[in-house]
């Protein structure tokens, strides 16, 4: 039995550009977005400028994290405690956090068995709850028909704000991810398309929202020394009003995170050649579905998810654990107990999640796996060669106790 031996949590190094750029910060101390020597330009300025111009969009402020980011979204829509925000049942949870975090109620949305948000029960709960705002997240990468989506959340008056963790550099019809909704919010974690360990960017056209989203990341009436925000006229009647709470990203990270901008097609490109040899190799497998993709949808897949409809619960925790024994490294999104970054929306009790039958049947069978870049297509192909040998094996066999399984090379 042959076994993988990579790593499925090692990204890529960051970029030389950016080592240099840090190293330079590190040595003359000047972090903080704000201190800046005369005539410089901060590296957080210089980011928002070109993440902007890299997406198309007027305005875009650096800041703490991506939750961060979806939390100042909400509270620049002033959405206010107790308001229901609509989200994806499927999702991750900093973003029914970030509903929580401002005093909101997070309302949950079915999932489809494509992974995407149930048109259908979206009208109905809007309609039942009067939801002015849905935060719609393209979990793990998987965007909606966006075209349909915008038209139906225009007729019901509802504002979207969109996390867009799982999807920088995707677009759909070509518009890109970030950029149908309101705002777009973009995590710069490690697990994310750029990486600066922990981070996040906010894009929006709008100028209203612009500022106040700059000034509740903190701006000390330092908003003049800001590239992507609207022009100071526009910060007078809200500065202050607007409260402080501090989610400055930092020159540091800024830094890293700068000569990234420009990898970022490479990057999809590369992702998608990986995605493609694993559905290839898992194609045709009896008790396993693959996840359809749109055409219209362009995506920067930096996971892959497949599910195995009608399994039990011990079947498919068994796969988990012989998979594991092979170096494949598989999350599920139906274990009974969150474990790690995965977890679902029935576990989020802050929430008073309501069942979602679709959702749990869906979620049941929902296998997830990192994709990194340190992977190579020999590699995407040896894993497929794993998780199908398994699945056949535990699909259409007795359920064997892990210990017992040869583990060769």
């Amino acid at each position: 039995m042959e076994r993988f031996t990579g790593s499925f949590t090692q990204q890529e190094p960051i970029p030389e550009a950016g080592i240099e750029a840090a190293m330079a910060i590190l040595r003359h101390g000047r972090l903080h977005r704000y201190n800046t020597a005369p005539d410089e330009i901060a590296q957080t300025a210089l980011l928002e400028e070109e993440f902007a111009a890299f997406t198309g969009a007027r305005y875009c402020l650096a800041v703490a994290s991506g939750g961060y980011a979806m939390a100042t979204a909400l509270r620049a829509l002033q959405v206010g405690p107790g308001a229901p925000v609509l989200t994806n049942a499927f999702t991750l949870a900093p973003v029914p956090g970030a509903i929580a975090s401002i005093g909101a109620r997070p309302v949950f949305i079915e999932t489809t068995p494509d992974l995407t948000i149930d048109f259908a029960h979206l009208e109905a709960m809007a309609q039942a709850t009067g939801a002015r705002v849905l935060m719609l997240s393209h979990m793990r990468g998987h965007l909606c028909d966006m075209d349909r989506l915008m038209a139906l959340c225009d007729r019901l008056g509802m504002k979207v704000i969109e996390d867009c963790a799982h999807t920088m550099g995707a677009a759909w019809n070509g518009v890109p991810s970030g950029r149908h909704g309101v705002i777009g919010c973009y995590s710069t974690q490690t697990y994310k398309h750029m990486n600066s360990g922990e981070g996040g960017l906010l894009l929006t056209d709008d100028a209203d929202l612009a500022a106040r989203a700059v000034l509740l990341s903190g701006s000390y009436m330092l908003y003049a020394r800001h590239r992507a925000a609207p022009p100071a006229q526009v910060f007078e009647g809200l500065r202050l009003e607007v409260p402080n709470i501090s989610g400055r990203m930092d020159n540091l990270r800024a830094a890293i995170l700068r000569p990234q901008i420009a990898l970022l097609p490479d990057r999809a490109a590369r992702w998608l050649a990986l995605y493609r040899v694993l559905e290839d190799g898992l194609d045709q497998t009896n008790g396993l579905r693959l996840i359809p993709r749109p055409q219209a949808e362009q995506f920067v897949p930096s996971s892959f998810q497949f599910t195995l409809p009608g399994w039990e619960p011990a079947r498919v925790a068994a796969l988990i654990a012989r998979c594991a024994a092979r170096g494949v490294e598989l999350k599920w999104f139906g274990a009974p107990d969150p474990v790690a970054f995965t977890s679902r929306y029935d576990h989020w009790h802050y929430a008073d999640p309501q069942p979602l039958p679709q959702t749990d049947a869906v979620l049941a069978g929902l296998i997830d796996m990192r994709l990194p870049l340190t992977f190579t297509p020999a590699d995407a192909a040896q894993i497929a060669r794993i998780i199908r040998s398994e699945v056949q094996s535990v699909g259409q066999g007795e359920i064997a106790p892990v210990a017992a399984l040869p583990l060769g090379d």
